[in-house]
């Protein structure tokens, strides 16, 4: 049976869109992680500057200064660890200290993350974060054939390429809700694992008027529904009831 991987969203962030300041502080966020693992979390994704619409840039050193409270000590807890960042630096500073994939939602701007993931044999997940016109499904399939030209350029295994559609990033509600109907053409389209974002996001608000604290249940029937579509790792932050979901998503289909 093939296993949906559950990725586990931890945010040391004073202003993250769901969670900001909830584990700012070191203990806190041992403490989560500690509690995402027991919950079924397969990896960690570890996130020190906030990327919800509208976000102020942190500087470099201010990133790897939040890092620095849990790394290398998360190595401790899990070994599938994620650093969501687009910023080279702190990518290598995460690799350095137990890190194996980064989390790119530029959608792979700056090239030097391929060579400092080359250099540490890491994964990296590739999000579709750009203005597009026309079909949203033809971009980001488009989007997918981009980045594995730019692999193939610069000598990376496309194997560690693991692809995200964006659910958020740079598309309206309308875009949104028809990339989940049509997961299953962009899974048709790479041989690459395809990782899906949509834990708590505005479109759910949208579409059901519920508010942030009000979306795990939500949360939890778009990640079955993209499991029928043969998506391969969700990113969430409720892990302890959409695991339980997924666990029973797996079995059936």
């Amino acid at each position: 049976m093939k296993k949906t991987l559950i990725m586990g969203i931890l945010n040391v962030t004073p202003d993250s869109f769901s969670d900001g300041g909830n584990f700012f502080e070191k203990n806190l966020a041992i403490n989560h992680a500690k509690k995402l693992k027991n919950f079924g979390a397969d990896i960690i994704d570890i996130g020190a500057e906030s990327t919800r619409p509208g976000f102020e840039k942190i500087s470099v050193d201010e990133e790897i200064f939040r890092l620095k409270k849990i790394f290398p000590e998360i190595k401790n807890i899990f070994e599938k660890i994620s650093i969501d960042t687009y910023k080279p630096e702190v990518a290598e500073f995460a690799l350095k200290n137990g890190a194996n994939i980064i989390n790119d939602v530029s959608g792979l701007n700056d090239k030097k993350i391929l060579e400092i993931a080359k250099k540490y044999s890491a994964q990296i997940i590739v999000m579709h974060n750009r203005k597009f016109f026309g079909n949203v499904i033809e971009d980001i399939k488009n989007f997918f054939m981009e980045i594995l030209k730019i692999c193939r350029e610069n000598n990376f295994d496309e194997k560690k390429i693991i692809f995200d559609p964006g659910i958020g990033f740079n598309k309206n509600f309308d875009e949104n809700i028809f990339i989940l109907k049509n997961l299953r053409e962009l899974r048709k389209s790479v041989e690459n694992k395809i990782l899906l974002g949509a834990s708590r996001k505005s479109f759910i608000g949208q579409a059901t008027g519920f508010d942030i604290k009000n979306r795990d249940e939500a949360t939890g029937a778009v990640c079955v529904l993209a499991i029928s579509q043969g998506v391969d790792i969700l990113r969430v932050h409720n892990v302890e009831m959409i695991s339980k979901m997924c666990k029973i998503a797996d079995v059936i289909i």
